[in-house]
């Protein structure tokens, strides 16, 4: 199965509620569902999860869990405040204007202590397939900005998640990218190289000493960054802090009681 995030990294345990957003096909999901979590796919395209959303219910109920697809945009999420255990957005912030927005939206349905996983493709994959010609931006659903790793994780630290790491992936997709590119990428699956390498790159999907290639190639020419972040926990309030909040309120309480003693004795006296 292709993914783009480390469903180890995000630390997807049995139990957990997950929101794939932007889940396209369902690749993410079908991948939490079988790690033990209960999985809700939303995406704005209802045709993309057709089939995805008959097999990943099936699959739910297959084992025990929920396992749904929903069409909705990221900006408007139908989710109750921290709901969420996990979150994962793969692909969608290089597609919508206001990205920090869709963000923020993310932060809320997120429970505290929530994690997430937010990809985008890497600023150097997209800047040569620019280069290589303006269909990859100007076609239908392109990608609408280039973004820096930096930028991402500064809009999601402004949303309110931290980030605690990143990582790569699809070191096998930028060279087939580079390929559609060349060969004028709205007739590009007329190429028999793409076509071939193509075929090649479902291959790949299926074998591990291919895979550890392509781990090794992430470090070189990866196509997509993934950076991992979660929302933070509302520190606790100590008893310490409770018994000098207390001791504070008596206080308070003390003196207003010796205001109004004091006033009355001022007043007995001037009768």
């Amino acid at each position: 199965m292709l993914l783009t995030v480390d469903l180890e990294r995000l630390d997807i345990q049995p139990g957990h509620l997950l929101l794939d957003a932007g889940c396209g096909e369902g690749r993410h999901c079908f991948g939490s569902i079988s790690r033990g979590a209960s999985v809700i796919g939303l995406d704005l395209d209802f045709d993309a999860m057709r089939d995805a959303s008959k097999n990943l219910r099936q699959r739910g109920i297959e084992h025990d869990r929920l396992g749904e697809m929903t069409q909705g945009d990221a900006f408007h999420l139908p989710f109750a405040d921290a709901t969420f255990d996990r979150i994962i957005c793969s692909e969608v912030m290089e597609h919508v204007h206001d990205y920090r927005a869709a963000l923020r939206e993310l932060a809320r349905v997120a429970k505290p202590g929530a994690k997430i996983a937010v990809t985008i493709p890497t600023a150097t994959s997209e800047r040569l397939y620019l280069r290589l010609g303006d269909e990859y931006f100007e076609s239908p659903g392109g990608h609408i900005r280039i973004f820096r790793p930096r930028d991402l994780a500064e809009g999601m630290a402004a949303a309110g998640f931290d980030a605690v790491g990143c990582g790569f992936a699809h070191g096998f997709h930028t060279p087939y990218w580079v390929l559609r590119s060349v060969m004028h990428l709205p007739d590009a699956d007329e190429s028999l190289l793409v076509r071939v390498y193509r075929d090649f790159l479902i291959r790949a999907t299926g074998s591990s000493w291919m895979a550890r290639l392509e781990r090794a190639l992430n470090f070189v020419c990866p196509k997509s960054v993934i950076v991992y972040g979660s929302k933070p926990v509302a520190p606790a309030r100590s008893k310490a802090a409770d018994n000098r909040s207390e001791a504070n309120a008596a206080d308070k309480e003390g003196a207003g009681i010796r205001g109004e003693e004091t006033a009355d004795t001022r007043d007995a006296a001037a009768a």
